[in-house]
């Protein structure tokens, strides 16, 4: 792993080198001197890397924690997670639109800026929430972030295009999908190394204070603690009770031990203890995600702000002294 991130970073190093060495590159790196190519696609590349990990963690948030303490089973909850996250793509569907429309008229950078704000706004909110919310509250949060994101995503896309020759429109947006989706994918291994590593130290102090709590051996308890946080969290997510799945892990000796206490077996099987005890250790993670979303969309509102006023280039004369204004 470590030769291939080493290789990974050479690469990425010799990638512009490469770039303006030959005769059709991949990346025009020149359109980067446009004072709003640059900023829109820094804007565009810290979006995309603020809320790139993020609906997939509240989809864990819901499936292995919210919906089982509200009586959801294991096996819908991928379904009902999928409804739940609808207040988000409406917010998108809703403003993505009208911010085209107006951005043609008033220019990109307050709508983007705006909508920077409006995104960097619902992570601070979100992570102000408790783990079992009261949904309204979720729902409308989620709202505002599509709104912010449909507010921006428009009229930023429309200043990159807007700020290059008609030839070299097709290089534009190859570059500014392939920054939006580098962000995206960079995002999912922040949010998930963050995950992995808040919940591998707090996690098994949780779980082992719970089992023994509930009358189980210490060393059952820690053997039961010691199985690694994510595989069940990822069980959850999966539609399927985590409990279930470590005991399937487990020494046969370890599983008699526990069921010989019928109690201490039907709470941890049950489809509110797991959640209950993930809950505080997930959360606390999940805060983290949310400020550091919230800061990276803060930064990205900055750099929005700074591509300039409105700018067309100017077609007919090949010129870059296109239309400007407030």
């Amino acid at each position: 792993m470590i030769i291939s991130l080493g290789l990974g970073a050479a690469l990425l190093i010799a990638f512009p080198i490469i770039e303006v060495h030959i005769k059709e590159p991949m990346f025009r790196l020149e359109l980067f001197g446009r004072r709003i190519f640059s900023a829109a696609n820094l804007a565009g590349f810290l979006g995309a890397i603020g809320r790139g990990g993020v609906q997939i963690m509240l989809i864990i948030l819901l499936q292995g924690i919210w919906l089982p303490l509200h009586g959801y089973s294991y096996q819908s909850a991928p379904f009902w997670a999928g409804i739940f996250m609808i207040p988000m793509m409406a917010g998108f569907i809703v403003m993505g639109p009208i911010s085209g429309w107006l951005s043609d008229t008033h220019g990109a950078r307050l709508l983007s800026t705006t909508g920077m704000l409006i995104t960097a706004a619902s992570f601070i909110a979100l992570s102000l929430l408790p783990y079992d919310f009261v949904y309204w509250e979720f729902g409308v949060i989620l709202f505002f972030m599509g709104v912010g994101s449909g507010m921006f995503a428009s009229p930023n896309t429309a200043s990159i295009m807007n700020s290059v020759p008609p030839e070299q429109r097709g290089a534009a947006s190859g570059m500014r999908s392939t920054l939006q989706n580098t962000g995206m994918t960079a995002s999912l291994g922040m949010f998930f190394a963050i995950i992995i590593i808040w919940l591998a130290g707090s996690l098994p102090a949780s779980l082992l204070s719970a089992l023994t709590n509930l009358g189980l051996p210490q060393p059952v308890s820690q053997y039961f603690a010691g199985i690694p946080p994510t595989g069940a969290l990822f069980a959850a997510f999966l539609g399927y009770n985590p409990v279930i799945t470590i005991l399937s892990t487990l020494p046969s000796s370890v599983v008699q031990t526990i069921s010989s206490n019928s109690l201490a077996m039907a709470t941890i099987t049950g489809e509110h203890w797991f959640p209950m005890v993930i809950a505080s250790p997930f959360m606390g993670a999940l805060r983290v995600s949310f400020i550091i979303s919230a800061i990276l969309s803060l930064i990205g509102a900055i750099a929005s702000a700074m591509r300039g006023k409105i700018y067309i280039y100017d077609v007919e004369n090949n010129e870059d002294n296109g239309r400007t204004g407030s």
